[in-house]
């Protein structure tokens, strides 16, 4: 059983490759980069301009890139009141859009004259080109912007170790059968996590967790020459916009009728009221960090 993780396609933004990510941080894999980032922030004059490159579909985390734009805006809207979030996406909708976009009417004047997040997307506003040394990129549609602090997500794959292995497709992920991840290019070993392809389950930690679980579940069955059982994978998703409002999303999944495929039960899960209180946002940060403290338990234990 493997989890290889993800790697990056820095051969879809001219410019960019491993060689600057020291200078221009993808900070899409955690430690060193995120540092980087942050003090890339820390040390931005007031008034100056972050840019975040957001990456096409499918990419490690759907609601990262806007999560982590959310956290800048609340950074800025604290210690650099002038300054401005600005997101150049080459998709033209994201996971929990409505509520994030709520979010950001209510905590960052998003729309208005005064607005701290400037989203602006479409599959030709993807970044296509980036200058390391003035911080300029370019987008498909051939418009330019500068830079103060600029991060740039590229593209995503699945890890080397996948493609060592023989385990990816063209794609560039590694497709499994929905009942026991098992890949369906090399018989005997079991791919979970981001690397694998499960749509419509979300490359998402809680996510990698429950294919963890049925994938073991199912391992021990084949190894008693029992039947794998029918599985039921489930994805939890908490994300903090601001100071006491936080947003959610849940889903159950299962395979459909045929066995081939994974899909959503209907009726399963769902998402935070678009008109939830104030009362209500700050329940769901409250339940954000629980969240995250169970879920880290289950993880680590402890």
């Amino acid at each position: 059983i493997v989890s290889p993780g993800i790697d990056f396609r820095y051969d879809t933004v001219a410019g960019y490759d491993a060689s600057v990510i020291d200078t221009i941080p993808h900070a899409w894999k955690a430690g060193e980069q995120t540092r980087l980032l942050r003090a890339q922030l820390e040390a931005m004059p007031d008034g100056g301009t972050f840019v975040l490159a957001a990456p096409p579909n499918p990419y490690r985390c759907p609601p990262a890139p806007y999560e982590r734009a959310s956290q800048v805006a609340h950074y800025f809207k604290q210690h650099k009141p002038r300054s401005k979030v600005l997101i150049l996406d080459p998709k033209s909708s994201f996971a929990k859009q409505s509520l994030f976009i709520q979010g950001w009417r209510d905590l960052y004047g998003y729309d208005s004259d005064n607005s701290m997040i400037e989203w602006i997307s479409g599959a030709e506003q993807g970044v296509v080109q980036v200058d390391p040394v003035s911080r300029r990129v370019t987008t498909g549609f051939g418009d330019s912007y500068s830079a103060d602090v600029l991060n740039l997500v590229p593209a995503q794959q699945a890890g080397a170790l996948a493609f060592q292995a023989g385990l990816t497709d063209a794609s560039g992920w590694c497709p499994v059968d929905p009942q026991t991840f098992e890949s369906r290019l090399r018989p005997g070993i079991h791919v979970i996590g981001d690397a694998c392809s499960a749509s419509p389950l979300p490359k998402s930690g809680f996510a990698a967790n429950s294919e963890a679980k049925q994938c073991a579940l199912a391992v021990a069955a084949l190894f008693n020459d029992q039947p794998p059982g029918s599985p039921s994978y489930a994805n939890a998703c908490y994300s903090i916009v601001g100071t006491d409002y936080a947003i959610s999303v849940l889903g159950v999944y299962r395979l459909t009728a045929g066995g081939q495929q994974i899909e959503q039960v209907p009726g399963s899960g769902g998402l935070s009221r678009a008109d939830a209180s104030p009362e209500e946002r700050r329940r769901d940060l409250a339940y954000a960090h629980s969240w995250y403290n169970n879920f880290t338990r289950d993880l680590f234990g402890g």
